[in-house]
């Protein structure tokens, strides 16, 4: 029985697949046959909904002590040219003059900046809860946290305690990287270690607050370190109950220290996601990041095992600094209409999925037609009788 038989028996069954399943999944020659059975899967899960909302992104400083390779954010000192950290007045202003349409979720990464006091990021967080007191606050990768923990002498607990109280809501899913050891250790050596980073959500899970998970791939990692990733990341699942999404993000080299490998392709982009949700079992919702895909792929991977296409964004710095290609932001309409084009139902949601609205589906606009087809639509009728005339 060929490899891809037998795990698709094993979904079927409600098995849980194996380290060695996860391998087949990333080898298997036929990349429709994997998105088939991942979109199988998501479809038993959501049927034809697709979530997105409408969020906004901040990242307040780009300084930061860590020497990430693959980042073409970060910069080493605050005087460099390029470097940023906004004041707190400039970092509110970016929600006050929204307002008028506002986010129901302001998601903020930072680098890890040494020269601020920790009641920036309190002052920061209570800010936008006064401008808008039912805004969600996603903000600060589990790396933050921990970066935090270490230079302001508390414990991860004692960090989220404080940030909890001054109105953060929820982790992002940011700095996993790739968890495997060796790997991390050339590409990200100098923050927090992959058992750091999944101890934090740990300690936020067991404080009530739901986090997200990522994965970076296409540089130097294997099939074998992707599948050791959703594994760990499953065993955290099936730990703490904590993880509400998972995002794998695509590499871009531009600008960064590993800007002599290639991108990965829109093959690998789909056959990662739909792998991701064929191992992640106990995980709800696989996200196709459409800032890293770009929303042409974002769109195809919600037929690759992908159920969330993530939201308006707004305002996105890290992967503009690496050459993305995709737009700064995308509006509700352009959303709306990227999901219905792909057969799916939009629905918009908070930050924890809650649904806000359910918008109708939607028969295939003219717009998406082919050329030919729109052509033929347009010319009118002729009868027999006037083509032999």
């Amino acid at each position: 029985m060929r490899p891809l038989d037998r795990i698709r028996d094993a979904v079927r069954r409600g098995d849980r697949l194996t380290a060695e399943d996860g391998l087949a999944l990333f080898l298997e020659p036929d990349l429709l046959a994997v998105g088939q059975l991942a979109n199988e899967v998501r479809e038993a899960r959501h049927g034809d909904r697709t979530y997105f909302n409408r969020n906004m992104r901040i990242e307040v400083t780009n300084v930061c002590v860590a020497s990430c390779l693959f980042c073409s954010f970060a910069k080493l000192e605050a005087h460099m040219p390029g470097a940023h950290t906004m004041s707190l007045e400039e970092a509110w202003r970016e929600l006050e003059t929204r307002m008028d349409d506002p986010p129901t979720e302001v998601h903020v990464v930072n680098g890890l900046h040494p020269g601020l006091p920790f009641s920036y990021y309190e002052e920061l967080l209570r800010g936008f809860k006064r401008i808008k007191p039912d805004v969600h606050m996603k903000c600060f990768t589990a790396v933050e946290i921990h970066f935090f923990a270490q230079h302001y002498g508390m414990t991860h607990a004692e960090v989220l305690e404080r940030l909890r109280a001054a109105g953060l809501d929820s982790l992002p899913g940011g700095g996993a990287e790739i968890f495997d050891e060796d790997v991390r250790s050339r590409i990200s050596a100098d923050k927090a270690t992959a058992a750091e980073y999944l101890e934090v959500h740990r300690v936020a899970h067991r404080m009530g607050m739901r986090t997200n998970a990522t994965m970076l791939y296409g540089h130097i990692e294997t099939f074998a370190h992707r599948v050791d990733h959703l594994l760990r990341l499953r065993a955290l699942q099936d730990e703490t109950k904590g993880l509400q999404a998972f995002i794998p993000l695509a590499f871009h080299p531009d600008g960064n220290g590993m800007k002599n490998l290639p991108a990965p392709t829109a093959v690998d982009d789909l056959r990662t996601l739909a792998v991701s949700r064929l191992m992640l079992d106990n995980v709800d919702h696989i996200k196709a990041y459409w800032v890293s895909l770009t929303p042409d792929v974002a769109q195809v991977a919600l037929r690759f095992g992908a159920d969330d296409i993530d939201g308006t964004i707004v305002h996105e710095t890290i992967y503009k600094a690496a050459g993305t290609r995709s737009p700064g932001a995308l509006s509700e309409g352009e959303l709306i209409r990227l999901i219905r084009e792909a057969g799916r139902v939009p629905i918009e949601r908070d930050t924890l999925y809650n649904v806000v609205r359910e918008h109708p589906r939607a028969e295939v606009p003219e717009a998406a037609l082919k050329p030919r087809e729109r052509l033929k639509a347009r010319l009118p009728v002729v009868h027999d009788k006037q083509v032999r005339s």
